[in-house]
């Protein structure tokens, strides 16, 4: 594993500001990654401050004990963010959460790391696994999936024009050898795709969406979110950053639906009326500024919502 914490956290000080960070307050970050937010949130905690780490990723968990392993205020625990609650309730933390931090998407030191096959950029195994213990890799998947789940999987997830195209390559090619590497999936998606968009590798859109697949990423966001409300003590905060559209819709839409409940049929307006917020909206969405772009380019597609639980 490598030992390089210096890469740059998104948004830090708006995700900071977001959680209102109390001294003596709990705070959960679902998604460590290589620590640059949880960092942030140790700096502002006072002596009786708490922060609780999840991360799936065994090497994100090694970090957090290389890096915070000696601070009393700090501890991680090793699984997906879906068990959200479950991991605040065996430290009888439920409903007393301050503030909870979720940063979606692959980490910038997962990228980085060829021999995790998230990169199109280098050559390595096609993995993709976020916990690279457990579940099925990319080249498992595109071995055994039928043409139809591969297309709808691109169109879906990635939002390729292409995705039939590159199906139907990714089959034919498995006819007579398999796809083992990051390197020969890009090839084959480059070969396939007869646009290309100005400065993106035709290759991004369909690894993107193979990743969020095997990840079940858009499902364990919808299963997090649903645990929000039972965590969060009163006037806590949620912060999520995503990265993806549809990540940041599903985001957008069960804050919005918290706070306004089950939006009335226009024939019968006054429906719903009894409907009690859980959740407020704080401000809008925030997108990274210039010159955080330029410094850090995974800055760009970045969108932050902040929500308080009102009750």
């Amino acid at each position: 594993m490598g030992g390089d914490y210096s890469h740059q956290p998104v948004l830090p000080r708006e995700a900071l500001e977001g959680l209102a960070i109390q001294p003596d307050g709990v705070y959960v970050d679902g998604t460590f990654g290589r620590g640059g937010h949880a960092r942030a949130i140790l700096a502002a905690l006072g002596p009786g401050g708490r922060l609780l780490a999840i991360d799936k990723d065994p090497e994100a968990v090694q970090s957090a004990g290389m890096q915070f392993g000696n601070d009393p205020r700090f501890e991680i625990e090793q699984g997906t963010f879906t068990m959200l609650s479950q991991i605040v309730t065996q430290r009888e933390l439920k409903g007393r959460v301050n503030g909870l931090l979720l940063d979606l998407g692959v980490s910038s030191p997962q990228l980085d790391d060829a021999s995790r096959g998230f990169s199109f950029s280098e050559d390595g195994p096609l993995d993709m696994r976020m916990d690279p213990t457990s579940g099925m890799s990319a080249a498992q998947w595109l071995e055994q999936a039928d043409e139809r789940d591969i297309s709808d999987v691109l169109k879906s997830l990635g939002e390729e024009r292409f995705a039939r195209r590159i199906a139907r390559s990714i089959v034919e090619m498995r006819a007579t050898q398999p796809l083992r590497t990051t390197r020969q999936l890009a090839e084959l998606v480059s070969t396939a795709v007869p646009v290309r968009e100005k400065n993106k590798h035709p290759a991004t859109r369909s690894f993107q969406a193979i990743r969020i697949y095997i990840n079940h990423e858009l499902d364990d966001i919808k299963a997090v979110l649903d645990q929000v409300l039972d965590v969060l003590a009163p006037r806590g905060r949620l912060v999520v950053i995503s990265f993806h559209s549809l990540e940041d819709r599903i985001v957008k839409r069960f804050i919005r639906h918290e706070y306004q409940g089950e939006q009335p049929p226009v024939e019968f307006p006054l429906a719903g009326m009894d409907h009690k917020p859980q959740l407020r909206p704080v401000g809008k969405a925030i997108r990274a500024g210039e010159a955080e772009v330029a410094a850090n380019p995974r800055a760009r597609s970045a969108v932050l919502r902040v929500a308080e639980r009102l009750q």
